[in-house]
């Protein structure tokens, strides 16, 4: 019996001993792998200074999101906004001692540890929240040893830098859930549309089920499993006392709701927003679209609205005008139209429109049925329409830009089944109506005259369709748009807005060219001595030659110049006259401004200023901290200061890498009693001229000017008060007519209107006459100073230096080719 005790006793200190050396060698094994591997872990102050990779996002000045770029979607929120309904769903699913343990959840490694040993696979890996936000951030995802004690180390490492609450809110802004979406915030985003403090609990939990396998329990590819995942963690919610039964049963007796929410942006503006984004690519290339940027544009949301808007209807009013260009595509639906299940046919035939996009409000349909008296068809959407033939009577055959097919008579005259064309909503009548995408193209840009600031930019019908940006890059000649600064160049030579110019008929031979040169006004008619503001608002093509003749080719270039037209792109020709310089809608609009504003240059801008992740401004743009002179001498900016204001670029000191723009920033001397006298000939243009479509704004402050070159190719109308400058071109990108009679007045201005009656500000802009200005009586037909009650006589200003002497002394400068005879008739062709 005792030699049993003492082998007894033996065998327990043997085993003792065992146990103990075991528990050193693990302990000395831990040790020396825990010392191996505490070096490459990351310090405390990287663990408390982690930075998330937070899209770049781009808004309007009045803060409405533009755009966001970044590979993935996320907005951080802090705990305090995080729903304790989804940290109750969250840690019941995936760590329910959370609050408990320090980093290391012992239970759970042991469980897995079982696992290995009883099925020799790692089953789970018994990872706490806490691991988890180790692993994120620090570590790979792969499944070795070495990790899971990298892992284990830095989980106890976070615990001793962090509170929970900061290691939740690490966990739930990191975590990847699917469709591009990190974080809770973005997820509660794509798949309800809302934040995530308006989920439901059924909600809260079927998101809370996918960091586990988002692509598993995806509600939307994988309803059935995502059902069953926020079933399992409404029960754990349940069990731990964070949900009622009554909450669990109704909860658990919700439908899923979930579906796709792209990004949306709250206005259209892409043209703008790119070029934004180049710009800033070019300030912070390392992190631009990973360290949570924002860009807070000059774009002002009203406006760009307007001009999407105006481009859209106007584009598509000038399609129509020529004609149906025909579907799409064409499919054969012979054999869906054959089958017996409607339901089957209705959901075959929108499926056949899923690879065509909406774009602007012009909607994807199919054509399944034509008779004599309508076209059947359903959208994209699932809506069924029926169009009838009256509806259809625009839609005669496009042939040319200038001749269409024969009248419609009958439905299918124009569509025939299997058609996948366009369709949209009357606003008006609520009635469907056939579109088509329009060929040609148009572009708007609006400044803000006495800032520089680029309120509204469009470069083409819709960005997706094009990413060209003709607003920026698109150079084209400008025709009679141009002439404006072809009169001042006269207005410094001594010419004066009664001079009177022969508009007669002028051959010119070259030898360079195959045939001599004979410009004409447009509709080929010549009108005689005209005064030259007759002949700006009538837009003559032969006075504004005869100008450039008297100045010289180089006397006008030099004057050109002075409102921020590169020379190199000035032609060294007479055709300057014409327009024949090419310009993009932005350089024209800027040069524009120089006159609204009474004569100073002005730098145009888009990017207002940046902020850093934190809100911190890291990027002002110069422009925006400066004061500039205009022509109201009340205006608070009206200082000498302002006119030293520079910069390197036209977006601020920084060039976009994509879409750059040439627009000097020099300041010459412009004389503002010049500008006031062009600009009240330009008001002229409106109320008498080739822009007196615009009337119907019923202004007196605005001016503007028409402009189309040859074979009607380019459309364009620039307009202005003091407030606001806009221009608008209309053409192909291709250049070829736009057809016959599609000149500014038609193609371009009534996009300029539409636009400008939501644009303008609702007070009329004052225009103070400036010093040396004076207004006299004079004889319409002559230019001279009237006689004292002489009928018919009109009042006219003048600089003081150059007023015309009374008519015995009168000496006024001639008419430079005396041939032919003054007439009324308007060139309303122009």
């Amino acid at each position: 019996m005792i030699s049993m005790i003492q082998a007894t006793f033996k065998t327990f200190k043997i085993t003792v001993y065992l146990i103990f050396s075991a528990i050193c060698f693990v302990s000395l094994i831990f040790s020396g792998v825990t010392l191996c591997l505490i070096p490459n872990l990351p310090a405390v102050e990287e663990i408390q200074d982690i930075q998330l990779q937070v899209p770049l996002k781009i808004f309007t000045e009045d803060g409405k999101l533009i755009a966001e770029y970044g590979e993935k979607h996320r907005t951080p929120i802090n705990y305090h906004e995080i729903p304790t309904n989804f940290v109750n769903a969250l840690i019941s699913a995936e760590d329910n001692r959370f609050w408990e343990h320090q980093g290391v959840d012992l239970i759970g490694l042991a469980r897995a540890a079982f696992q290995l040993a009883t099925t020799g696979s790692i089953k789970s890996g018994g990872s706490t929240i806490t691991m988890q936000v180790a692993k994120n951030y620090f570590l790979s995802r792969e499944k070795t040893f070495s990790r899971k004690f990298n892992e284990i180390l830095l989980a106890l490492q976070i615990e001793r830098s962090l509170s929970k609450e900061q290691i939740l809110e690490l966990y739930l802004n990191k975590i990847y859930l699917g469709h591009r979406s990190y974080g809770i915030a973005a997820a509660a985003r794509t798949y309800y549309g809302k934040p995530v403090q308006e989920l439901t609990l059924a909600q809260t939990a079927m998101i809370a089920g996918l960091p586990k396998a988002p692509s598993a329990y995806n509600p939307i590819r994988n309803p059935e499993r995502a059902i069953e995942r926020r079933n399992w963690i409404l029960d754990r919610m349940l069990a731990l006392n964070y949900i009622t039964s009554t909450q669990n049963v109704v909860a658990k007796q919700s439908p899923v709701t979930a579906k796709y929410h792209a990004p949306k942006s709250e206005i259209d503006a892409l043209y703008a927003a790119d070029i934004a984004r180049a710009e800033a690519l070019n300030m912070f290339p390392d992190d631009i679209y990973t360290g949570g940027y924002k860009i807070f544009t000059s774009i002002n949301s009203t406006q760009q609205a307007a001009g999407l808007e105006a481009i859209a209807t106007h584009l598509e009013d000038y399609s129509k005008r020529h004609g149906y260009l025909g579907p799409e595509d064409s499919v054969d639906i012979t054999a869906l139209l054959n089958t017996q299940d409607s339901k089957t046919d209705l959901q075959s035939l929108t499926a056949l429109l899923k690879d065509y996009r909406q774009v602007n409000h012009l909607i994807p349909a199919l054509v399944w049925e034509v008779t004599n008296d309508e076209a059947n068809l359903i959208s994209r959407n699932g809506d069924l329409i029926s169009l009838p033939t009256k509806q259809l009577t625009w839609a005669r055959k496009y042939i040319s830009a200038d001749k269409k097919g024969p009248r419609v008579r009958k439905a299918s005259d124009v569509l025939a089944s299997g058609d996948i064309v366009r369709v949209y909503k009357d606003q008006e009548t609520d009635e469907w109506r056939l579109g088509q995408l329009p060929k040609a193209q148009a572009a708007l840009v609006a400044i803000n005259p006495k800032t520089g600031a680029i309120n509204a930019l469009q470069g083409g019908f819709e960005f997706y369709s094009s990413k060209f940006n003709r607003a920026t890059s698109a150079r084209r000649q400008a025709g009679s748009a141009f002439k404006p600064f072809i009169y001042y160049s006269a207005l410094e030579d001594g010419f004066t807005a009664a001079s009177i110019v022969n508009d007669a008929p002028v051959v010119f031979q070259d030898k360079q060219l195959e045939t001599a040169w004979r410009p004409e006004n447009a509709g080929g008619k010549f009108y005689g001595p005209t005064r030259l503001r007759q002949a700006l608002y009538q837009s003559r093509n032969l006075i504004s030659i005869r100008i450039v003749q008297t100045l010289g080719i180089k006397q006008t270039i030099d004057t050109v110049k002075k409102f921020g037209f590169s020379e190199q792109h000035l032609p060294k020709d007479l055709s300057i006259a014409l327009g024949s310089a090419a310009v993009t809608p932005l350089e024209l609009a800027t040069a524009y401004s120089t006159i609204a504003n009474g004569g100073t240059n002005i730098t145009p801008y888009l990017i207002d200023h940046i902020e850093d992740f934190n809100g911190n401004i890291v990027y002002q743009n110069p422009n925006t901290q400066h004061a500039t002179r205009t022509n109201d001498n009340s205006d608070p900016s009206n200082n000498k200061e302002a006119d030293k204001t520079e910069s390197s670029t036209p977006f601020g000191d920084h060039t976009p890498s994509a879409q750059s723009i040439e627009i000097t920033s020099e300041k010459p001397e412009i004389d503002p009693r010049s500008i006031y006298i062009i600009t009240d000939m330009m008001k002229d243009v409106i109320k008498l001229g080739t822009g007196r479509r615009a009337k119907e704004l019923d202004r007196d402050d605005i001016a503007g000017k028409t402009g189309t070159t040859n074979d009607q190719v380019d459309a364009w109308f620039s307009g202005f008060n003091g407030d606001l400058v806009t221009t608008v071109w209309v053409g192909f990108d291709s250049p070829s007519t736009l057809g016959r009679n599609e000149y500014g007045g038609r193609a371009a201005l009534p996009i300029w209107i539409d636009f400008m009656k939501k644009a303008l500000p609702p007070y009329e802009s004052n225009t103070k006459q400036p010093e040396g200005i004076v207004t006299i009586r004079i004889n319409p037909t002559t230019g001279h100073r009237a006689l004292p009650g002489e009928k018919d006589a009109i009042f006219e200003i003048f600089r003081s230096e150059h007023v015309p002497p009374p008519p015995e002394e009168d000496n006024a400068r001639p008419v430079l080719i005396d041939q032919g005879h003054p007439t009324d008739v308007l060139d309303e062709l122009f």
